[in-house]
């Protein structure tokens, strides 16, 4: 499954990454890579955490 993903860079110089499809799923990396790396594993985890509460795994934007 793939899924499609946005970078911003905080006042820090940090990248923060979401996936909007997923609500609530952010992650960070102190490179562009690490970001997408992280981000990677929090969908993971997020799309576990939502088919145990019960919860849709994505939603429409």
């Amino acid at each position: 499954m793939r899924f499609l993903v946005s970078f911003d860079r905080d006042e820090d110089g940090v990248w923060v990454v979401e996936c909007p499809a997923i609500p609530g799923c952010v992650s960070q990396g102190t490179t562009k890579e690490q970001a997408l790396e992280n981000i990677k594993e929090a969908i993971e985890l997020c799309l576990e955490v939502r088919a145990e509460q019960g919860l849709p795994l994505t939603v429409e934007k």
